[in-house]
């Protein structure tokens, strides 16, 4: 991103020698004559940098600084100042200034300076992208032996160069969350900040806080400035999940903010910029949510420059046994547990099950098997019972054959009813959402 500098410099020829300069060395300058105008710039716009004379008409640079400091507290103040007022710079770096030069100045100093000040921004806010995101691995596992997979891999190998926008559909729980990491850590792009926000999980207000950030004192509670994850992502990768889960008026919010790479804090008054990518997914039919008014059609084209299907675990029944011998493997590692393998009825087990809750569910299965196990083997018996009562008989009737609908719909009745009608406890089991798994018992009404 372009780091901006504002001077305020009442002398014209070196007012606009300096902006040339600093123009010369990649940055976005804005120059003004005076104080005043100065403040009504840092009110309306986002500025990295305010380099000030301290002695202008209309209001000098002492006052200007402590007006800034109200206004935008990050935005850095370099003073300079003649040979005469070298107490006034002084008592400037006591209000907060960064630094002051003494006129006549040596403008590679002063250009040292800015790069001090721009080096300073992009570590902090490399800190709070780390700080946010400490516990990610860039190391990603993903098991593709299907030749589903394998195509939807295929397809992200192809967009690696790209810094497209990409929407990601499928059922809940197939890994559109690993694939959007997937994409992130294979792009330029990689080096920067992967940030994920789950749309279904926070009210409309909250959303917006944290998508965008809020001023001091925005609201009640507000008692410092929050940036938000869109410029906490900058120049990285900003991740959407259930992005049909969004309330209409934060979609508007988020569309000016991709066409337009700036956005307003809540409770701001002046544009921020950003420039990150946009990665979002759903588990709803997309198209039937814009059919009904609850998704904007515009945002859709917007997200969607490249769109990603997802196959369930049920089509791609390949992936079942490297899946599992994977989720073995990793939480026998978590539990310090000595287990070999599967036995061949355990696999058999697994792999007629048609898993409602996806790849999300099966770890769950692995994981608790792996809990409960005492010997060296997961054997059938160390599964759940619910999954053998809906095995597939070796010999069918016709007449009988349940559509996998119905055994999805009989499996999440009897999680459900196992916790007693407890939905949080039955869609953690599922590997599903509180509002997948009402979605699946509203269907039956």
């Amino acid at each position: 991103m372009t780091f901006r500098v504002l001077i305020a410099e009442d002398e014209e020829i070196t007012r606009n020698h300096l902006a040339d300069v600093l123009r010369d060395e990649g940055f976005d300058v804005v120059s003004t004559g005076n104080g005043l105008d100065a403040l009504n710039e840092i009110r309306s716009s986002d500025f990295d940098i305010l380099i000030a004379d301290i002695k202008m008409p209309r209001m000098d640079g002492l006052e200007l600084l402590s007006q800034v400091k109200k206004v935008s507290p990050e935005t850095e103040v370099l003073i300079v100042t003649g040979f005469g007022s070298i107490n006034s710079a002084v008592d400037a770096i006591k209000k907060g200034a960064f630094d002051y030069l003494p006129k006549p100045f040596d403008l590679d100093e002063l250009i040292l300076k800015v790069r001090k000040v721009q080096e300073q921004n992009e570590l902090r806010q490399e800190n709070v992208a780390l700080r946010t995101s400490l516990n990610m691995e860039k190391k990603i596992d993903v098991i593709a032996e299907s030749k589903g997979m394998k195509k939807v891999l295929e397809v992200i190998d192809g967009i690696r160069e790209s810094d497209c926008n990409v929407l990601l559909t499928g059922e809940s729980g197939v890994g559109k969350n690993l694939l959007a990491k997937v994409i992130h850590y294979s792009s330029p792009r990689s080096e920067r900040p992967f940030l994920s926000l789950n749309c279904a999980t926070f009210s409309e207000e909250l959303l917006a806080s944290e998508l965008f950030g809020h001023e001091k004192g925005a609201f009640t509670g507000a008692t410092t400035q929050k940036p938000g994850l869109m410029k906490i992502a900058d120049h990285g990768t900003l991740f959407f999940d259930e992005i049909t889960e969004m309330a209409p008026n934060l979609q508007a919010k988020l569309l000016k903010a991709i066409e337009e790479r700036e956005f307003y804090r809540v409770g701001g008054t002046k544009p921020v910029r950003v420039d990150a990518r946009f990665i979002a997914a759903t588990n709803q039919r997309i198209d039937q949510a814009i059919a009904q008014g609850t998704f904007r059609k515009d945002l859709y084209y917007r997200l969607n420059v490249m769109e990603i299907y997802v196959p369930p675990l049920r089509e791609r029944k390949s992936d079942i046994t490297p899946l599992s011998r994977f989720f073995l493997r990793k939480h026998s590692r978590e539990y310090g547990k000595k287990i070999k393998k599967f036995t061949k009825d355990a696999l058999d087990v697994l792999r007629r099950y048609s898993y409602p809750g996806n790849v999300r569910e099966l770890e769950n299965i692995i994981e608790r098997a792996v809990i409960l196990e005492k010997g060296p083997y997961i054997t059938a018996e160390s599964l759940p019972q619910s999954l053998l009562m809906f095995q597939i008989e070796t010999t069918l009737e016709p007449d009988k054959v349940k559509s996998l609908a119905e055994i999805n719909k009989e499996y999440v009745h009897s999680v459900l009813e196992m916790f007693g009608g407890n939905k949080s406890e039955a869609s953690r089991v599922l590997g599903v959402s509180r509002t997948s798994l009402w979605r699946m018992l509203k269907e039956e009404e």
